[in-house]
């Protein structure tokens, strides 16, 4: 152990490293709440994609302010899983097993070559798209529909009405095929329209680097310890 000398000459140890260190964290929320870039047409696109967003969320997942099983069997017959994509077929009984009641994530081809389907009527395609439209909670579903509702108008009035639905689906497949690209044995379901969201973030920022947009910061300073 180290040592140094104190005024007096009385030898004091160092800290030990195992000692408890406390330390400060700084967390910035931003979160916009309009720009001033005004639009030439109603944003028609941006509107339906908002309310199909909610609606799906209110009225088709099971029970959107909790997290239930039935949650869990909705979105693994609906939702977007690596492993599915990347196979062409369903989960089995086994994989799903090995994921939700083990917690392998990357359960791909885990099991008995003759474990049935989950849900053998799934179209693992279409899933791609309906995940777009799926959320994992209220402030999942608000987060991306307040990024939506801010940036989607204006790209939508510079591409077009089915120029943004194209591109906002294309946004959002590509996001997922980069998802699935990093975690190919995935076998957990992906929803969301982040990846779609942030490609119409991306053009907003390309097109209208310098429009005023009035946002909302948040500094959160907490103490924390580093062991």
């Amino acid at each position: 152990m180290s040592r140094s000398t104190s005024p007096h000459g009385a030898a004091r140890a160092c800290p030990s490293a195992a000692s408890s260190v406390s330390a400060v964290a700084t967390f910035v929320y931003v979160l916009p709440l309009r720009d001033d870039n005004p639009v030439r047409h109603p944003p028609v696109v941006t509107w339906l994609i908002v309310a199909a967003c909610l609606a799906v969320f209110l009225f088709w997942q099971p029970t959107p302010f909790s997290d239930t099983n039935d949650d869990l069997e909705f979105s693994l017959r609906h939702a977007a899983i690596p492993c599915e994509v990347v196979e062409g077929r369903p989960l089995t009984v086994d994989e799903v097993v090995a994921t939700f009641r083990f917690g392998d994530d990357s359960a791909c081809d885990v099991g008995s070559a003759a474990s049935p389907p989950f849900d053998a009527g799934k179209d693992v395609w279409l899933a791609v798209v309906v995940s777009m439209f799926l959320h994992g909670g209220v402030l999942h579903l608000a987060g991306n529909l307040l990024f939506l509702w801010v940036f989607g108008n204006n790209v939508e009035d510079r591409l077009g009405k089915v120029g943004f639905l194209l591109f906002y689906l294309a946004g959002g497949i590509v996001a997922t095929a980069a998802h699935i690209a990093v975690g190919a044995s995935s076998t957990v379901p992906v929803v969301g329209a982040s990846g779609a969201i942030a490609a119409v973030m991306g053009a907003y920022l390309v097109w209208f680097p310098n429009a005023p947009v009035r946002t909302l910061i948040i500094i959160t300073i907490i103490d924390v310890r580093a062991k």
